[in-house]
């Protein structure tokens, strides 16, 4: 099984590499991109046989206490057998 975990700023965080890309993006006279976020992406491989909800609730406390600063960012995953 794998874990697609996805670590973005907060919203309320500026993200200025977003922005510069955002600007860039704009200057280029690409159109309908309204926001730009960037974020961090990790892919955990599971054990086989790992039943669905430990393995949920597993990924959850590693993104919680590991992957991500909980000030600052958010995350978001995955889970794929």
């Amino acid at each position: 099984m794998k874990a697609h975990v996805y670590v973005t700023l907060k919203r309320t965080v500026l993200d200025a590499q977003g922005q510069t890309v955002s600007d860039a993006l704009r200057r280029m006279e690409y159109v309908g991109v309204t926001d730009v976020r960037q974020g961090k992406y990790f892919l955990l491989t599971l054990e086989d046989g790992m039943e669905q909800a430990k393995a949920q609730s597993e990924v959850e406390r590693i993104a919680r206490e590991v992957l991500t600063n909980p000030v600052i960012e958010d995350f978001t995953f995955q889970l794929e057998a």
